[in-house]
């Protein structure tokens, strides 16, 4: 944590010409306290750890306790259903806040983790299931990590994008971390009933998740709290007396509906208020809200399917045969070639607008996605061949994910963050569990026909992405 506090701390050795000559425009470059937003960070890279932990090793794992591949990619996709299911409750309740999230956060972390272990001693397939349904309540968090880098009330407008990066470099540290760990584990052993290489990614990461959670409980700082509803009625209510409920004469009759009443004086503005602003938003604003999405779903979508087929292809072909050690290399080298390229995206982020970096992405994600399917149909994969194609799919569309909100938030107004960051975390897990699912079935249905889908998918989105360009037109930053 404390080197991403020192990285953190070195943004402004690199801002931008135009951003040293227009400090005075200070809300624009505003950016939260540094220790929290190291927190949210370093959170977001947690929960990427334990995501993809358990991708090496829950083909082996399940099929140890009965199960098979596509049970497997279920394991991988369905934390993601949850996540979005427990964000209904959550939002409800947070206030617009992030410490309770944090703590539920953790909490069920920890829980999942530990049934995921559990299932082995138990000798009990869908207690795994039921671990990785609990850590997808963790999982929420997701959100709310997008949400704090795109919040208007702490974060400028040109510091979002430069946000988002540090997300998605998190997300290839997970993806190259987890993967990787959960096949050392598993190659390690640990020959016993408790403590396994099935279920020592489990143990290890419930501990870890117990220790920083006492850090966030110590450090961490919540933005200041709106006023309420009900204050902000009192302040109103003081100024104008003349409307005042308190003052009863010979006209005003006290009724037993009042509490019923004033609720529904209060509610009629903020009614009014969002139908305002609905109404403000353009056609080629939902066009774009759209397009953000699809790109959301999308890009999870395809490297959540290679992310759960890779284990099941190399372990099902000829001239590999991957335990989930290999595997666990393979996918964690192929996300480490991308870590320099993300961090030189970092820097890029504050001079490239959105949309050209959401091109460039998936132009990159495309390529690979087209000579994978050229090389399978030649007969042509080996392990070059099979890198060459992950790296540029995991360097693609980890770099189209940067945008997807931060787009969002700068031509949207600040009201509709909260709005926002839901609609394009639901794209999110959308995308994972259905990518996860259809990477284990890969082998089953063909791979031609798995890459297919996928290139068919990224054809609806250029369609999309083209039709919108001048409107997807954003600061930079």
């Amino acid at each position: 944590m404390t080197n991403l506090k020192l990285l953190l701390n070195q943004i402004n050795p690199f801002s931008s010409r135009h951003e040293a000559t227009g400090r005075h425009d200070e809300e624009d470059f505003k950016l939260p306290n540094m220790t929290s937003l190291v927190i949210m960070i370093s959170m977001n890279l947690l929960l990427q750890v334990s995501f993809f932990i358990v991708v090496s090793s829950s083909n082996k794992y399940a099929e140890y306790l009965g199960g098979d591949a596509t049970f497997s990619g279920i394991v991988i996709g369905i934390p993601t259903a949850f996540a979005g299911l427990s964000l209904i409750p959550l939002t409800k309740y947070d206030k617009g806040m992030y410490k309770m999230p944090l703590h539920v956060s953790c909490c069920f972390a920890i829980l999942g983790h530990v049934a995921y272990a559990l299932a082995f001693r138990a000798n009990f397939l869908y207690l795994i299931l039921i671990g990785r349904c609990l850590n997808g309540v963790a999982f929420s968090m997701y959100m709310y990590c997008k949400r704090y880098c795109t919040d208007p009330r702490i974060v400028g407008i040109r510091r979002r994008t430069t946000l988002a990066s540090w997300l998605v470099i998190c997300q290839a540290m997970g993806m190259s971390l987890g993967p990787f760990l959960g096949g050392v584990l598993y190659k390690v052993g640990f020959s016993n009933s408790i403590f396994n290489g099935y279920t020592s990614p489990g143990w290890i990461m419930a501990g870890i998740y117990a220790g920083f959670w006492v850090l966030i409980t110590k450090y961490f700082e919540d933005i200041p709290q709106p006023p309420t509803i009900m204050e902000l009625q009192s302040a109103r209510d003081s100024s104008h007396p003349i409307v005042s409920l308190e003052v009863i004469g010979e006209d005003t009759e006290a009724s037993p509906d009042y509490p019923s009443a004033s609720t529904a004086h209060l509610a009629s503005p903020i009614d009014k208020s969002f139908r305002a602003q609905l109404s403000l938003i353009t056609r080629s604003q939902w066009g774009v809200i759209a397009c953000m999405c699809w790109f959301a779903m999308l890009c999870f979508f395809i490297l959540g399917s290679w992310e759960a087929n890779l284990p099941v292809f190399g372990a099902a072909a000829e001239n590999f045969h991957w335990s989930p050690f290999a595997a666990g290399n393979f996918i964690a080298l192929g996300a480490i070639a991308c870590f320099p390229f993300l961090l030189f995206n970092l820097l890029a982020a504050r001079r490239m607008q959105d949309r050209k970096l959401l091109a460039f992405g998936t132009i990159i994600g495309l390529a690979g996605l087209i000579i994978f399917l050229s090389i399978l149909r030649t007969g042509k994969v080996n392990y070059g061949s099979l890198f060459a194609c992950w790296w540029t799919v995991a360097l693609g569309f980890n770099l189209a994910t940067t945008v997807t909100l931060s787009l969002l938030s700068k031509q949207l107004p600040p009201e509709w963050n909260g709005r926002t960051s839901m609609a394009i975390q639901y794209s999110n897990y959308t995308g994972r569990v259905t990518g996860a699912i259809w990477g284990g079935s890969g082998v089953s249905v063909g791979m031609s026909n798995f890459v297919g889908l996928e290139i068919a998918m990224v054809g609806i989105g250029a369609i999309l992405f083209t039709t919108l360009w001048r409107d997807l037109k954003t600061k930079t930053g």
